[in-house]
């Protein structure tokens, strides 16, 4: 498409274009010049200028999770790389097929610590499935194509490093029209493995469910495992979207965060199915009586003891299983559906009754009013904190919502970030980010990149002055808050000079009206909240041993913390329960 002067960059252009990348998103810097000008001359590919390239990732990520397809950012040599790192972690660890293009300085200059200079490949190995360096024209375009195959195909990072003068070099060999991309293989495992599943499962008195993403594709065959036999399903954060909603065998989630009955039914059940999870913590997990399937085998045994490791995709698993399983009696689901609403039903009032007139506002409010105004296809990212828990308690999915967050590598400042990835795919879907005043301080300059690119994104800022996950953290371990309050800013007249509509609350009666202004705006606008720092209170019947580590101690908060519409939920769902 380039003719006869088609450079090295021309060519991964032109490969890009081939795999369906529409956009890139990163800073524009003098290692990158070869690329930015073969992306404006192309006309084929959007540069989506970030402030930050840490931001470009976390955008490409979110593009990546919400499409299932390759999304790209790149960042410039040095800094522009270290920048790029953090939200190329995030993306790899998400599991989000994202290719990062990191480029280098000149290659006669490499290892003579010249400006700028850094390894890049060392730098990104750890952070990606694939890094590799293209050390001349000759070899493009194959090695872009191995990069995005291993994305695609392993479900992560990979980053192409390209030094600065190879991208601008003429190219060697002809691009052609390359293969589409495959990802993994869906299938279940072998017969005798499927046989020797349904044995444990009939021979299990009592058995639960406890499902991850890899369940995101299998709802309904869950579901009518779940159905098969009387088994009560819980699940992790990254699995509340696919399976918490119009799901009649819910008994809410585990984990630092959890809610209801799920940690008893794990623990009670004869046999647990730990059903596409890679669930990390283990101490909510009964390390026994256990049974994994992941389509990853390399996640078998590594988070809790099994009886049985799995190795095939959930869905086409159960659907091979379901024929040979006897059906269960309802005892121990009921028990567990009870268990879940009379929990529920002891949290919900202290965080639901008359909170509207409480002061200071308490965030749960919030995030409820948010739950019951946003649009019913809604995009809600979270930053990494307490705003974790009030996407976890109180956003309501229904199969339409999506719920996104730096859910494995817990950074700060993701969600806006990952709003902004999400706002670029759709403009007319409403896209919310929920930012702790922490996170959005960190990245604070991507309300800029909204306003350049016109993004109607939704900021909801819980401001508490505090780092309150950090303060939280202390209080469990019996010290007093160090370093984590800090003056309180107004984030309103922040993105106001930014060019956002925004509106600042501080008391609960107003929330309702802002937050319909806020997200009835037509463009970029900013809810800023002033809420409670003491808002998450820790249970009183929390040991001194307990609270020694603070994993153990969150887990027991899940008692203490609101649980919004989920009560709703587990109240029908009894009244499917026999009499």
């Amino acid at each position: 498409m380039f003719g006869k002067k088609q450079t090295v960059a021309d060519q991964l252009v032109e490969v890009l274009v081939q795999s369906g990348v529409r956009r890139i998103y990163g800073i524009v810097g003098d290692s990158l010049n070869s690329l930015s000008d073969a992306i404006r001359r192309s006309g084929e590919i959007e540069w989506v200028h970030v402030r930050n390239e840490e931001a470009a990732a976390f955008a490409a990520s979110a593009e990546a999770q919400l499409t299932g397809r390759l999304a790209v950012c790149a960042g410039s040599c040095g800094p522009g790389n270290t920048h790029l790192i953090q939200g190329v972690f995030d993306a790899h660890r998400s599991g989000a097929p994202v290719l990062a293009i990191a480029s280098h300085i000149v290659s006669t200059e490499i290892g003579t610590g010249f400006f700028q200079e850094t390894d890049p490949k060392r730098l990104f190995e750890q952070a990606s499935h694939w890094t590799e360096m293209v050390s001349s024209a000759e070899q493009m375009p194959r090695m872009v194509r191995v990069g995005i195959q291993a994305a695609v195909g392993k479900l992560g990072a990979a980053v192409l490093v390209v030094p600065g003068d190879v991208l601008e070099a003429a190219a060697v060999n002809e691009t052609g029209t390359g293969h589409p991309m495959a990802g993994r293989v869906l299938g279940a495992p072998p017969a005798d493995v499927i046989d020797a599943l349904a044995e444990r499962i009939n021979a299990a008195e009592k058995v639960a469910i406890f499902g991850g993403i890899g369940c995101a594709g299998a709802r309904a065959e869950v579901l009518a495992l779940a159905e098969k036999i009387n088994a009560p399903v819980g699940h992790s954060l990254r699995g509340k979207e696919s399976l918490q909603y119009d799901n009649p065998y819910d008994v809410g989630m585990s984990g630092l965060l959890g809610y209801g009955s799920c940690y008893q039914a794990c623990h009670e059940a004869d046999l647990l199915l730990l059903l596409g999870t890679d669930f990390p913590y283990r101490q909510f997990l009964p390390q026994k009586n256990t049974v994994q399937v992941d389509i990853d085998p390399s996640h078998l045994g590594r988070r809790s003891a099994l009886e049985m490791g799995v190795a095939g995709d959930v869905g086409a698993t159960i659907r091979a299983l379901l024929p040979k399983l006897a059906p269960k009696k309802r005892d121990f689901l009921d028990q567990m559906l009870h268990k879940h609403s009379k929990e529920l039903d002891r949290v919900v009032d202290a965080y639901t009754h008359d909170i509207e007139h409480l002061s200071p506002i308490h965030p749960e409010y919030v995030a409820r009013v948010l739950d019951e105004e946003a649009a019913d296809d809604a995009i809600f990212t979270a930053d990494t904190g307490m705003c974790c828990s009030w996407i976890a308690r109180y956003i309501t999915p229904n199969g339409k919502r999506r719920l996104l967050g730096s859910w494995v590598h817990g950074t700060m400042a993701n969600a806006l970030p990952h709003a902004l990835g999400a706002q670029m795919l759709d403009r007319s879907r409403q896209v919310v980010s929920m930012s702790g005043d922490g996170g959005l301080s960190m990245l604070l300059g991507e309300l800029l990149t909204a306003r350049t690119h016109r993004l109607p994104v939704k900021v909801v800022v819980f401001n508490n002055s505090s780092l309150g996950m950090v303060r939280l953290e202390m209080l469990v371990a019996g010290d007093p808050p160090f370093e984590t309050d800090h003056d309180n800013v107004d984030f309103a007249a922040i993105a106001r000079a930014a060019g956002f509509h925004t509106v600042r609350v501080e008391k609960a009666a107003d929330v309702r009206a802002a937050m319909r202004e806020v997200l009835d705006h037509d463009g970029p606008a900013l809810l800023d909240v002033v809420t409670d720092p003491d808002a998450l209170e820790l249970p009183p019947h929390i040991t001194k041993e307990e609270a020694s580590g603070f994993a153990l101690a969150m887990g027991r908060t899940v008692l203490a913390g609101g649980v919004g519409q989920m009560a709703h939920l587990a109240r029908t769902n009894l009244r499917n329960v026999p009499r």
